[in-house]
C-alpha cells in the first residue's frame, strides 16, 4: 500500500501554475490545511484572513463576482458552524463558484467536539445550489480541485490530510456523481465514503473468503446523489444494503441511500454504520472508530444482521486484512 504525505499541498501548487485566477484563502490554518506551499509559491494570490471565517466567506464571494476562483481553506467545524449564514446568503444563494475545503471531518482529529465535524454533510447538503463531495484517499485528494472546478456553482469538499493511502490508481480520477465499483456481488450492497472505504475493503476481502458476495461502492459525491450505479446495486442486493460513513446517522451517506431507496421504491433493508447521534471524545482515529462503531468490526456486525447469522470472523482476521493506517501513531495533533 502506497502512503503519501501532504497530497493537497503538492496538488494545489501545481494547480496554481496553470490556473492564474486561483486565489487561496486561509482561516489562519495555513500549514494545517496544507496550503503553505501555495502561499510561498504565489504570495500575491494568497490571503490569510485570520480567525474571521464569516468575513472570509463573504470576501470569497466578492472575489468570485470579480471573475476569480476562490479556494477557501479551514477546518470544517469553523466553516459550517460559524459562517453558515455567509455561506448561504453570500455564496449559495447567488450560486457563486466558491470552492470550500473543510478539513478534520469526524474522527480524523483528537481535538474533541470543538474540532470534529460530524454533521457537516447534513448541513451543507441541505443548501440549494451546493455540491458536496468527500475525499477518501490520495487519488481523491488529487482529483478534488479538477472536480470542483467543473461545477458551475459552490462546492464543499470534505478533505482528508496528512499521511494518506492510495487506495485507487492515480489515473482512476474521481468523477462527479459516479461511484467507484470496488467489488461485484449480489448478496449485499455496501456503500462507503471517506476514511470508511479502507475499512470496507478489509471486510469485503474477508467476506469473500466466507462466501458472502459484496457489491462495494466508494461514494465521493453526496450531492447531487443521482448515480445509477447506486440504484442498480440496491436493486440486486438479495439481503439488503449497508451505508458506512464518518458522519452522524442523520443527513449523510446513509440518508442519501435511504432517500434513493424510497424514491425508487426499492424493496430492500438498509443498515447504517455511522456515528449514532452523539458527539465524540478526543482520542486517536482508530480508538474513535472502534468506540463509536464505524470500523471493520462494526461493519461485520452489520453484515451479520442482514444475513441473520454469525460469520465467525475474528478481529485477527480483520487485522490481517488491514491495508494501512491513515494516520501514524505520531500524528495525533488536533491542529
Amino acid at each position: 500500500m502506497e502512503l503519501l504525505r501532504r497530497v493537497h499541498a503538492r496538488n494545489i501548487v501545481e494547480w496554481g501554475k496553470v490556473h492564474p485566477n486561483a486565489v487561496v484563502l486561509s482561516g489562519d490554518l495555513t500549514t494545517s490545511c496544507e496550503i503553505d506551499g501555495f502561499r510561498d509559491a504565489y504570495p500575491d494570490r494568497f490571503l490569510s484572513m485570520g480567525l474571521m471565517e464569516q468575513n472570509m466567506m463573504s470576501f470569497s464571494a466578492g472575489l468570485a463576482r470579480e471573475g476569480l476562483s476562490p479556494l477557501v481553506h479551514t477546518f470544517a467545524v469553523f466553516m459550517y458552524r460559524r459562517a453558515l449564514d455567509q455561506i448561504e446568503m453570500s455564496i449559495a444563494y447567488p450560486n457563486l463558484p466558491v470552492r470550500i475545503f473543510g478539513f478534520l471531518p469526524g474522527v480524523t482529529t483528537p481535538g474533541g467536539a470543538s474540532h470534529q465535524a460530524i454533521n457537516d454533510i447534513a448541513v451543507l447538503r441541505s443548501l440549494p445550489n451546493m455540491t458536496v463531495i468527500e475525499t477518501g484517499d490520495a487519488t481523491d485528494v488529487e482529483s478534488a480541485l479538477e472536480v470542483a472546478d467543473g461545477v458551475d456553482g459552490p462546492v464543499y469538499v470534505r478533505m482528508v490530510r496528512g499521511e494518506l493511502p492510495r487506495l485507487f490508481p492515480a489515473a482512476d480520477r474521481m468523477v462527479l456523481n459516479t461511484a467507484r465499483v470496488l467489488s461485484e456481488g449480489s448478496d449485499i450492497a455496501l456503500f462507503t465514503s471517506g476514511i470508511c472505504t479502507e475499512e470496507g475493503l478489509r471486510v469485503a476481502a474477508v467476506l469473500r473468503e466466507s462466501g458472502v458476495s459484496i457489491q462495494h461502492l466508494h461514494v465521493t459525491t453526496l450531492k447531487p446523489f443521482r448515480d445509477p450505479l447506486v440504484v442498480d446495486a440496491l436493486k440486486k442486493a438479495r439481503h439488503g444494503a449497508i451505508a458506512m460513513e464518518n458522519h452522524t446517522t442523520v443527513g449523510g451517506l446513509g440518508s442519501c441511500v435511504a432517500e434513493t431507496v424510497a424514491e425508487h421504491g426499492i424493496d430492500t433493508r438498509l443498515v447504517k454504520v455511522a456515528l449514532d447521534d452523539t458527539y465524540l471524545q478526543g482520542a486517536s482515529v482508530h480508538f474513535l472508530m472502534r468506540r463509536y462503531g464505524i470500523d471493520a468490526v462494526a461493519l461485520v456486525a452489520a453484515v451479520e444482521t442482514l444475513l441473520g447469522r454469525s460469520l465467525g470472523i475474528s478481529e485477527d482476521d480483520l487485522a490481517a486484512a488491514r491495508a494501512d493506517s491513515y494516520f501514524n501513531e505520531k500524528q495525533q495533533e488536533a491542529l
